[in-house]
């Protein structure tokens, strides 16, 4: 009867409510107060109903595709324009690691309000821009602190096991991925009018303001309770290893010393900035002189490949098959889709794979070797539109192992460390994708996407030579745990 009840208790809560909460953040464009309510209880109350309209890519995604008329409109040249553009992916190079990094030193609340809060400040000087330079000045806050989603990443990461995240992880980038479906035809929409651009950046700040008020009204003290009960539940699953009984006498003295870890964590943001400087730097540095440069060298190569497809795709298109601009964008939509849909399907695809996230990792890189080459051989649309099926699979399936691979590897404690350093690698292919493309067209429309090849074929020779030693490096922590 104790065995029972110790297996019972081993098996901590998953804190359903707060994570379908951290689905709305950045989701659902609500009319008013009364809808925000109403939705909000839909979502805390009423179970199995976790996936909703990404509201933080909706919103960015009705600017980003005006961006560019718009510096145009402000008398910008090409050269001047493109500087501009690249302001942003600079400043995400050098702040996702520092942003990461921060919200472990201060906790996921306080950092997750300053950068929704900082970047609405930075799309309301947009819907204020009407020179070149307020236009820059616009685009550093959100430069420096759009790191919203990769804060709720570290938080999803922080409230669910190790066989759980992939699954969430999954749910979460197909809700953000709807949300870029749908904001460019808002957007697209609020254009048309007298305005358009000014309006479609405030009603993005509304969203992040809205956000920030979600974000205050979650409810926290679900991951406080998450965290007593896994940890009162480790030490009953030892105390059943000695006595074969589940003792209790120190409960309550451990959950309070856990309140008191966690309720530090929560007014960290108060404690001296050398402090938080300090903490910062040191993990940091903790990850510098890790062994992780194999996970990010992949993330990198993979990005700049998949960057390279989709580069050239609507002009490669034109010059190869005639095709219309209305209907490559049909068909971008079309994967667009598919890239949503297949969020759903990382669960059940990691449960087939045991959970052993290298192996998912090498073979859907060299699924997506394999289709980019298609694509670049391709001798009518229709194989395209093949390729385009399973490569927005593929990608997705990808995007989500490399995520859960760095968590493993690092370890989840420094999760917003890690998934930060993974954005600022993802930021430098961002850079090198443009210029890598630019001259690769030079010689072929094909040259950008057969450039991906050639990057992605290095990923997939590296993952050969690495995932034996980390199944072998995997095996050894479950037999010590």
């Amino acid at each position: 009867m104790n065995s029972s009840a110790c297996s019972i208790n081993q098996k901590p809560r998953r804190p359903t409510r707060i994570i379908r909460c951290i689905y709305v953040v950045g989701f659902m464009p609500f009319s008013g107060k009364r809808s925000l309510l109403v939705s909000l209880h839909w979502l805390c109350c009423v179970p199995h109903r976790s996936l909703v309209f990404p509201q933080d890519l909706f919103g960015v995604s009705m600017i980003i595709p005006l961006l560019s008329h718009h510096v145009k409109a402000l008398g910008a040249s090409p050269t001047v324009a493109g500087i501009v553009g690249s302001t942003y992916g600079v400043l995400q190079l050098f702040s996702s690691t520092i942003v990461g990094s921060w919200s472990d030193v201060v906790g996921r609340r306080y950092s997750l309000l300053t950068c929704l809060l900082f970047s609405a400040f930075g799309y309301v000087l947009l819907g204020l821009s009407t020179s070149i330079a307020l236009f820059v000045l616009a685009r550093i806050p959100v430069g420096l602190f759009k790191h919203s989603l990769s804060i709720c990443r570290a938080l999803l990461s922080d409230l669910v096991s190790e066989t759980e995240r992939p699954l969430l992880m999954g749910h979460f980038n197909a809700a953000s991925s709807v949300g870029f479906i749908l904001g460019p035809m808002v957007g697209g929409y609020l254009t048309e009018h007298e305005g358009g651009f000014y309006l479609s950046s405030f009603v993005c700040a509304a969203i992040f303001i809205l956000n920030a008020g979600l974000v205050w009204m979650l409810p926290w003290s679900e991951t406080l309770n998450h965290r007593i009960d896994a940890n009162s539940n480790t030490n009953s699953s030892k105390a059943c290893n000695k006595l074969n009984n589940c003792p209790v006498e120190n409960h309550h003295n451990h959950s309070s010393s856990t309140t008191s870890c966690w309720g530090w964590r929560d007014t960290n943001i108060l404690q001296p900035v050398w402090r938080q400087l300090t903490s910062m730097l040191v993990r940091i540095r903790m990850l510098a002189s890790s062994d992780m440069w194999d996970v990010f060298l992949v993330r990198l190569l993979m990005a700049v490949s998949i960057m390279l497809y989709y580069s050239n795709f609507s002009l490669a298109m034109e010059e190869r098959f005639d095709l219309k601009p209305k209907v490559t964008g049909y068909l971008i939509s079309y994967s667009s889709m598919l890239g949503a849909l297949a969020g759903c399907l990382v669960g059940p695809v990691t449960h087939l794979y045991g959970n052993n996230m290298s192996s998912l990792l090498l073979h859907s890189t060299m699924l997506t070797c394999s289709l980019i080459f298609l694509y670049t051989t391709a001798p009518n649309v229709w194989q395209v539109l093949l390729t385009s099926t399973f490569f927005a699979i593929s990608t997705t399936i990808g995007r989500t192992c490399i995520t859960d691979l760095e968590l493993q590897r690092g370890g989840a404690q420094a999760s917003g460390t890690l998934i930060g350093a993974g954005q600022s690698v993802t930021a430098v292919g961002r850079v090198l994708a443009p210029l890598l493309s630019g001259l690769a067209q030079e010689f072929s429309p094909c040259g950008p996407p057969s450039l991906g090849v050639v990057l992605a074929l290095v990923a997939v020779c590296l993952l050969l030579i690495r995932t034996p030693k980390w199944e072998s490096k995997a095996k050894v922590k479950v037999k010590k745990h």
